[in-house]
């Protein structure tokens, strides 16, 4: 029989994707204990299973070489930023994973973070609360121009929702963009003629080597005065302490972040910045989204393949 562990808090505790997952797989062990799992208590839970659901674990050489019967991890989630995929194709372990699938609860809290920024609806929330009711005057979203850095499933899904309010879109991917550009009105552009000619602009990248503090002082300072940042894709994209020095000078206008370096943040001068709309990591975290992850890694553990080819491919 095969033997299924589900390390994810989150999906061990929804009730429907528990009943689907033991629908096919009565054995399955889940964490009901509820705890965050790494390094040999995520060994030792994993020990015994040939197959995994996780999540944001860490899953690198150290645990592939202790669980020598660990044949398929699949990913709850899109990111796969926490798995050294070299080290899992080394170890023969397979990867099911589904990008994009929470593609609509990001969107959809991108274009919310913009149009609040823009109207500085943080600022005037604050005002009341404190007492004072004072007119903020802001800004409209529409004919902004919005730069995507990043435009895979979330990036042209935010470049959808815009057209309706008139934005002029600027992409930059290092794949081409020619069709989706023809479709949506886009123009694909090098990263500094995006961060110089854009109003907002919006993270949609994973986290790698080569993405790892993408936005540093340098170019955030070469952002256009008064910009707003949006960050709802990984923590590390953005050099969090340039960001604030950027704030407080007033160079960019503010920013929105769903995502952080280290979660929870410590840098509480940059979360209590009036300029600054935080939220803890829910970009995935509505209803629709947790159901169409957890259903997408139900699959993975009968549909997967080598883990560098699937993370390329999706």
């Amino acid at each position: 029989m095969v033997q299924i562990a589900v390390t994810s808090r989150s999906f061990s505790r929804h009730p429907v994707l528990r009943q689907q997952l033991l629908e096919s797989y009565p054995g399955t062990r889940f964490n009901d204990a509820g705890i965050s799992l790494s390094g040999d208590a995520l060994i030792d839970f994993l020990h015994g299973s040939d197959r995994a659901i996780t999540a944001l674990e860490r899953l690198d050489t150290q645990v592939f070489s202790a669980l020598p019967d660990l044949r398929v991890i699949s990913k709850y989630g899109v990111g796969v930023d926490m798995i050294d995929l070299e080290a899992m194709q080394a170890h023969g372990v397979k990867l099911g994973w589904t990008g994009g699938v929470n593609r609509h609860a990001v969107a959809e809290l991108t274009v919310m973070m913009m149009i609040a920024l823009l109207h500085r609806v943080p600022e005037a929330m604050a005002d009341v609360r404190a007492g004072n009711w004072q007119q903020i005057k802001g800004r409209e979203l529409r004919d902004r121009t919005v730069g995507i850095i990043g435009c895979g499933h979330v990036g042209k899904l935010v470049g959808r929702y815009l057209q309706p309010y008139g934005c002029k879109i600027l992409a930059h991917d290092l794949v081409d963009l020619s069709d989706y550009s023809a479709e949506t009105g886009t123009r694909q552009v090098e990263l500094n003629e995006l961060l110089a000619g854009s109003d907002v602009v919006t993270l949609h990248l994973p986290l790698n080597e080569t993405t790892r503090d993408i936005l540093d002082l340098s170019r955030l300072k070469s952002m256009k005065p008064g910009a707003i940042l949006i960050n709802a894709a990984r923590g590390g994209l953005v050099d969090e302490s340039a960001l604030k020095d950027l704030l407080v000078g007033q160079h960019l206008g503010a920013a929105g972040l769903d995502v952080f370096a280290d979660e929870p943040p410590q840098d509480r001068a940059l979360m209590d910045l009036a300029n600054v709309m935080v939220t803890p990591h829910i970009g995935g975290s509505t209803e629709e989204a947790v159901l169409n992850m957890g259903r997408a890694a139900i699959r993975g553990l009968s549909e997967f393949g080598d883990p560098l080819v699937v993370a390329a491919g999706a």
